[in-house]
């Protein structure tokens, strides 16, 4: 008898989606091209319209190539300051701000696969994101060097001239 009722309990879960079904998603974040080439990174323009400006705990990039996952830069808030992260503004990669704790930047190397992810901290929205991510690369050449490019799901992680 119990067992049949965990069972049940387990099927009628499965069909509400469980745990998982309160998972938050993760945000789309873009990688645009600051100045002198330097990757910075903001929210898309239809993440902020759809979960509004969310405000921000850390950021980390790291690399992305197959067997590596090695962090390459990051940079966090701390608890008792924020700010609001918006599609207008584009946050650096190796951004030198003296208050905020981060680690040293390591060279981001034309045609490797890169990683960043924007953490937040909790939304006030429901169903907002509590994190955001995007991949990119350097390629191709522009008039200072390599030009960013963003690495979605259409290039298959590809990252070429």
């Amino acid at each position: 008898m119990q067992a049949r009722f965990r069972i049940r309990c387990a099927i009628v879960l499965g069909l509400l989606g469980g745990p998982a079904a309160g998972a938050a998603r993760i945000g789309e974040l873009e990688v645009r091209e600051g100045n002198a080439g330097v990757p910075c990174f903001t929210l898309s323009e239809a993440e902020e319209r759809r979960s509004g400006a969310p405000d921000f705990q850390s950021i980390s990039v790291m690399d992305a190539a197959p067997g590596s996952r090695t962090p390459m830069w990051s940079m966090a808030m701390p608890k008792a300051r924020t700010f609001a992260v918006t599609f207008r503004m584009c946050i650096p990669y190796a951004g030198r701000l003296p208050v905020l704790p981060q680690t040293p930047a390591a060279a981001l190397l034309p045609g490797r696969p890169y990683e960043v992810t924007l953490a937040v901290r909790a939304p006030q929205q429901a169903g907002a994101p509590r994190s955001y991510r995007a991949r990119f690369c350097l390629a191709g050449q522009g008039q200072d060097g390599p030009r960013v490019r963003n690495i979605d799901a259409r290039s298959r992680g590809a990252c070429g001239p």
